[in-house]
């Protein structure tokens, strides 16, 4: 069965993708918001939601791209479909005010799912960086 693609975007506070970009793009960054341990090795990153040395969850995904205060674009390492996940910045011409897109994939079923997940992804962000 064939996944269904999930677009969101988010706005953000931020005017410069510079700060940001860290903590989208690096294992340090990361591991702010996204998953309690992040660690990145010959491009893939192992990320940890819960107690690494007690019950956990680990998953790996390969970075496919990576530009630079653009967009970070990551396949689960055990996908079998051409899914991926990506996070990508954009500036509103008008405002210059950055948004965060993110782009993932699920079945059909578990699309408000995803959409929960990364909303509480973003509420973390919000959290830990004021962004």
């Amino acid at each position: 069965m064939r996944k269904r693609k999930l677009e969101l975007e988010y706005p953000l506070t931020a005017r410069k993708p510079d700060l940001l970009w860290q903590l989208l793009s690096t294992d340090h960054g990361l591991e702010r918001w996204l998953a309690d341990r992040v660690v990145e090795k010959d491009g893939v990153m192992s990320l940890t939601w819960g107690n690494p040395w007690g019950e956990h969850h680990t998953l790996k995904a390969r970075i496919l791209e990576r530009q630079k205060n653009s967009h970070i674009r990551f396949q689960w390492v055990d996908e079998e479909e051409d899914a991926y996940w990506e996070m990508r910045l954009s500036q509103s011409e008008l405002t210059e005010e950055l948004c965060l897109c993110v782009v993932d994939y699920t079945m059909a079923e578990d699309l408000e799912n995803l959409h929960e997940l990364w909303d509480g992804n973003m509420d973390r962000l919000h959290q830990s960086s004021g962004f």
